[in-house]
């Protein structure tokens, strides 16, 4: 039986690996940024209308491959070549034909002019142009401008660019209530930006008003976050296992001096003393191991100031569980709209995660120390008994 979730994973390893090694600098704009951008708008709209493991992972799958045959097509009926690539990852996985043409409609329905026909399609369509309504739709425009002229290797007006995208929005239409609901907003405000950019012909800055560059992190900071974070689950689970069998052999030992030693102890008193240190020591190299894996809860809540103040982080679980979809979202948004509180937002995640894991692991020695120098202990205890209480 095929476990879903894992092969979405696998998918996106494939996908990263396969973007990580056809990366083309004249690709501004479809790469694995804008794949990553657009499986987390589907996922989020199939945790909107409640997908279960399976459609969810097949309509995920498709995301991740929608763009993979850009490269070698150079966007010539790219979506065509994609299936192709996403129909061999299956068969090697085994997947079953019905569930393969699911994927390749999917991702077939992106092609523009977009027509879906189906709700999975509907989504992966919306998906896939949901930068129309981003506050920062204007740095996605721009990439997207100069990728085109990197593969028609000739120079596009940016009035004539802009003209041509007013039109694209103009003739657009999100196929899904709840891009209707979220998206319509955001792409109405962009098109009225470009009609007046248009309307004053102002063509020396047609990105979002004018900022100061921040140099964005590079591909080695993403794969650092990446890899810390990776590393510190590995850390939290090595933990967990050796927690595991601290609780396991005490609890071995506890059943044997429960079932053996302590209704000797009448006939045998001179071995209550060592009976009980032993007994000490597992209960209390136990309490430790719990101590060390017990998990802790906050509130699940947050409120619009903790957002303002950049104070909340919404990556881990435990800061928005309490909360509903919408406010959740909303908050996702307002750190995807900042890059510099999305990093911040990592680098608090990956630190909070260190204080939790040192946490765990100096209770984790305790309950080690508790039981290597109780064994010695209560084994010392069990010779003088013996020789000299005897």
């Amino acid at each position: 039986m095929i476990n879903y979730k894992e092969l979405s994973s696998m998918a996106e390893a494939e996908v990263t690996l396969f973007f990580d090694s056809n990366r083309h600098q004249e690709f501004t704009y479809h790469n694995l940024q804008h794949t990553i951008s657009v499986v987390a708008a589907s996922e989020i709209m199939a945790a909107y209308y409640q997908y279960e493991e399976r459609p969810k992972a097949l309509l995920m799958i498709a995301a991740w491959f929608h763009d993979t045959g850009y490269p070698a097509t150079r966007g010539i009926n790219h979506e065509l070549a994609s299936t192709e690539i996403a129909e061999d990852f299956l068969k090697k996985n085994n997947v079953s034909h019905e569930e393969i043409d699911f994927v390749k409609r999917c991702i077939l329905a992106t092609k523009m002019p977009q027509n879906p026909q189906t709700e999975e399609e509907k989504i992966l369509c919306d998906a896939d142009l949901h930068h129309f309504s981003l506050p920062n739709f204007f740095e996605y425009n721009e990439k997207l401008h100069k990728e085109r002229e990197n593969i028609l290797e000739k120079s596009i007006p940016k009035e004539e660019w802009l003209a041509d995208t007013l039109k694209l929005m103009s003739a657009h239409s999100y196929f899904t209530s709840y891009a209707e609901a979220h998206y319509n907003p955001g792409k109405e405000n962009n098109s009225n930006q470009i009609k007046k950019i248009l309307q004053q012909n102002i063509p020396e800055n047609l990105s979002s008003p004018k900022k100061e560059k921040v140099e964005k992190p590079g591909k080695g900071v993403e794969t650092l976050f990446r890899i810390a974070s990776g590393n510190n689950q590995k850390m939290s689970d090595m933990a967990d296992k050796k927690a595991q069998i601290l609780i396991t052999v005490n609890s071995i030992i506890l059943s044997i001096i429960f079932s053996q030693l302590i209704r000797k102890l009448d006939e045998s008193s001179y071995l209550s003393i060592p009976t009980y240190v032993i007994l000490s020591v597992n209960i209390f190299s136990i309490f430790f191991s719990l101590l060390a894996t017990r998990p802790n809860l906050s509130s699940g809540k947050f409120n619009q100031k903790d957002l303002e103040e950049k104070r909340v982080n919404l990556i881990f679980f435990g800061n928005y569980y309490n909360m509903s979809f919408d406010e959740y979202y909303k908050g996702m948004l307002s750190v995807m709209k900042d890059e510099p509180y999305l990093y911040q937002t990592l680098t608090k995640d990956i630190y909070i995660q260190g204080i939790v894991l040192s946490k765990k692991y100096r209770r984790l020695r305790i309950s080690y120390n508790v039981f290597m120098f109780g064994i010695i202990l209560s084994a010392f205890s069990f010779i003088m008994a013996s020789f000299f209480l005897k």
